[in-house]
């Protein structure tokens, strides 16, 4: 009876084996760089010079200046009075003149010139004068910019020197992937 249980443990004991994940051997890297033949290593960078490049940009800039603008000042406040009035008499001195549908005619002449002269009046008195006035507008100038466009870094791993263009400054040291390749 006791080898029924031991037998039964060891062949429970086989399965769960079997059926576990295996693992292999961690490099203590987070990405699979055994399949390439190629692992991250770190190399110490003896200089970095940044590479320029010219940039012609737009920047909006605000152009004001001073103009003179008219300005009119009507002193009494309102011309309407001045445009009645002539048109009452303009109409009146028409009506005087001519017959039938001649001295209508006449009428409506007479007032719309009576109106004219008594607007015309009514403004002498105001006033017209000039005052300078800011104003602005936006305008895109033009310009040359120098910009950092990478860095050209000269760096030593395992005694050997290397250069490298990069997007960025990498600092004191940085990292780097090295590969191996049989040679055909």
């Amino acid at each position: 009876m006791a080898n029924k249980y031991l037998i039964a443990s060891l062949v429970t004991g086989m399965f769960i084996g079997m059926c576990s994940p295996t693992f292999a051997q961690d490099r203590g890297y987070d990405d699979d760089r055994a399949l390439d033949n190629s692992r991250l290593a770190w190399a110490d960078v003896l200089r970095v010079d940044p590479v320029y490049d010219n940039v012609v940009s737009n920047r909006p800039r605000e152009d004001c200046y001073e103009a003179d603008v008219d300005r009119h000042y009507d002193t009494r406040g309102n011309n309407t009075a001045g445009t009645v009035i002539g048109a009452i008499v303009g109409g009146a001195l028409g009506n005087q003149v001519g017959k039938g549908d001649g001295r209508k005619a006449a009428t409506v002449a007479g007032a719309l010139i009576g109106g004219a002269i008594g607007n015309d009046q009514a403004r002498r008195d105001d006033r017209y004068y000039s005052e300078p006035q800011t104003r602005c507008r936006t305008v895109n100038e033009r310009y040359n910019e120098r910009r950092i466009a990478g860095y050209d870094v000269q760096y030593r791993y395992r005694g050997d020197v290397y250069m490298s263009h990069l997007d960025y400054d990498p600092g004191e040291r940085m990292r780097i992937r090295v590969s191996v390749i049989p040679a055909e």
